[in-house]
């Protein structure tokens, strides 16, 4: 294997661990943004039931006062009732009690129906109490948790970098320059190939080239593949079959032992 090959093998993993801290670090506050907003909006929700809740309330103490006017009139009329004197006033103050009895009945139901109401948002509100307290538990334990892991992740990058910072002047700066290009648009600039297999693009190598990778006395070129571009490298310890019988360590295990 080219010596450039296997720091790059070792190179790509710090780049692609940089990444992930990279991104972890992106997507931690975001996930606290977005649990931040469904914690508004369950908060919102409870608001809008406390709120029918409270005009449930006002409109049952119109409701009883209503009554109480009506049957404070029907008194008063049934007073006067008692004192009229011709037919024309008792009928007029009997047409006046039932219309304050009529009255009274149907606010007595209404005051019945908002009650009922009251009973079904008091079932909702204990409902939203639940997403509200859960809402926000869920958010204050991912505040933390982002808090805590982004420090342990600022300090793994900086340990990262360190490492990517040592390691890159002591590749080719042909091989590091290719491997940077490629990685720059593909995302990643090796690819590992298994069973004449690229593993990154999935697609076959041909016979030959397969047999030239595994070559391992070929240490002057470093491959590519034909279909994604990448920089090609193969480990013996992961063919299969395996025919050999004594153990192969894996090439990015022994690299990294030897860090």
């Amino acid at each position: 294997m080219h010596p450039d090959l296997e720091k790059l093998i070792v190179l790509q993993q710090l780049d692609v661990e940089a990444k992930r801290l990279r991104d972890e670090m992106v997507a931690l506050p975001k996930r606290v943004a977005e649990l931040e907003a469904k914690t508004k909006a369950v908060v919102g929700q409870r608001a809008v039931v406390l709120d029918l809740i409270a005009k449930e309330e006002v409109l049952r103490r119109r409701q009883e006062s209503d009554v109480k006017d009506h049957q404070a009139k029907i008194s008063r009329v049934r007073k006067q009732l008692d004192q009229a004197t011709t037919t024309v006033q008792v009928t007029a103050f009997e047409h006046e009690i039932g219309f304050a009895q009529v009255e009274v009945s149907r606010l007595e139901d209404a005051e019945l129906e908002s009650m009922e109401r009251t009973e079904a948002l008091e079932s909702q509100k204990a409902i939203a109490d639940e997403a509200v307290e859960d809402a926000t538990k869920t958010l204050e334990r991912e505040r933390l948790r982002a808090s805590e892991t982004i420090a342990l992740d600022k300090k793994a990058l900086a340990e990262v970098d360190q490492k990517r910072a040592a390691l890159r002047p002591e590749i080719g700066e042909s091989a590091l320059s290719n491997y940077d290009r490629i990685a720059k648009g593909k995302g990643t600039g090796l690819a590992e190939a298994l069973n004449q297999k690229c593993m990154a693009c999935q697609m076959m190598l041909r016979p030959q080239r397969w047999n030239d990778l595994r070559d391992r006395s070929n240490d002057e070129d470093i491959m590519t593949c034909e279909s994604c571009g990448r920089l090609l490298y193969y480990d013996p310890a992961r063919d299969a079959p395996q025919r050999k019988t004594v153990p192969v360590e894996s090439i990015a295990a022994s690299i990294i032992r030897s860090l």
